[in-house]
């Protein structure tokens, strides 16, 4: 913590936030049992690397990633969650789920609707603006038990998710799961829906957003910030210590230049459907990159989303919006 002295207050708050929500992710990560790679569901036919796969040099269309060493206890992988493993944001998928489920109502979607052009027009993340995000999208589960919120998780992932993993990422996973190595999502999305998406794939678990709950009821606030950016690295950080991990034999991947910081932790770093910061960083440092995208799906899914809480609200208009049209 002496480094942050350096910092000017604005900052080093920040940095603290980053660190204690990574911390809080790690921990309620480490709270979960760990899953079990052999129930993880086979790879689609033609997806990619399997059981039987060997290390390789991969390109930028495909190929097994290349292991440090086969069941090495000290390395794993790290997986982000939107765009990486799964086909646009999960909080978009759980926001359909829960407005199906009357969790919130057309009034709250003015103040989403605000809030969400702000993130977009304005290109920034004003502390304030995004205070009051969280504090909106946080108030929809507030004074809901968390047992309710993982059944309804369940019943959303077969109905929205399942069916949007990219088979390549997939077998990505597996490769590693195969080599007798750890594999974690990381994502901002919240640890209770990471963690459900995380077991239906067989992975070992998940680093995710850590809403404060008391008595198994949640207050309405975080601990910290949304795991995103500098946080998912510090979640790694964290993980890794706790895990007798260490980085330079890990892997990660992610499809946003948002997680260079966690990319750069790791001495295998990937970039899955990149967006264009990411693709520019990641050949100017040599990374490996993969695109499982056709070219109208990249172009689609290249326009950049709000971060964090504030796709809560990108989720529940676009919800509204589908269900509208299906009416």
């Amino acid at each position: 913590m002496a480094a942050l002295q350096w910092l000017t207050p604005r900052k080093r708050s920040a940095t603290a936030r980053s660190v204690l929500a990574g911390e809080a992710a790690a921990e309620a990560a480490l709270a979960v049992p760990a899953g079990h790679s052999k129930a993880a569901e086979a790879p689609a036919a033609g997806a990619g690397p399997g059981k039987n796969a060997k290390p390789g040099k991969p390109d930028e269309n495909g190929g097994a990633p290349e292991f440090p060493v086969v069941g090495d206890p000290h390395a794993a992988a790290f997986f982000d969650l939107d765009n990486t493993v799964m086909q646009g944001a999960a909080i978009f998928h759980f926001g359909r789920g829960l407005y199906k489920r009357k969790f919130f109502h057309k009034r709250e979607l003015a103040r989403f609707a605000w809030q969400q052009a702000w993130f977009r027009l304005a290109g920034s993340e004003d502390p304030e603006h995004m205070q009051d995000a969280r504090d909106s999208a946080l108030s929809i589960v507030k004074g809901h038990r968390v047992e309710e919120l993982m059944s309804i998780g369940e019943e959303i992932y077969d109905e929205y998710m399942a069916e949007k993993i990219w088979p390549g990422t997939r077998a990505l996973a597996q490769a590693h799961l195969d080599a007798g190595q750890r594999v974690w999502l990381v994502t901002a999305a919240p640890v209770e829906t990471a963690t459900i998406i995380a077991r239906r794939l067989g992975l070992t678990g998940a680093l995710g957003t850590v809403a404060e709950s008391v008595g198994g009821v949640y207050t309405g606030r975080l601990v910290g910030e949304p795991l995103h950016g500098p946080s998912k690295a510090e979640a790694v950080r964290a993980l890794a210590g706790a895990e007798g991990l260490q980085l330079s034999r890990c892997a990660a991947y992610s499809d946003s230049a948002n997680d260079i910081p966690m990319l750069s932790l790791v001495g295998h770093p990937y970039a899955i459907n990149p967006d264009a910061r990411l693709r520019k960083h990641a050949r100017a440092q040599g990374w490996r990159l993969r695109d499982y995208r056709t070219g109208r799906k990249a172009a689609k899914i290249g326009i950049p989303a709000a971060a964090g809480v504030g796709a809560v609200a990108g989720g529940a208009l676009a919800a509204v919006a589908i269900h509208r049209r299906r009416r």
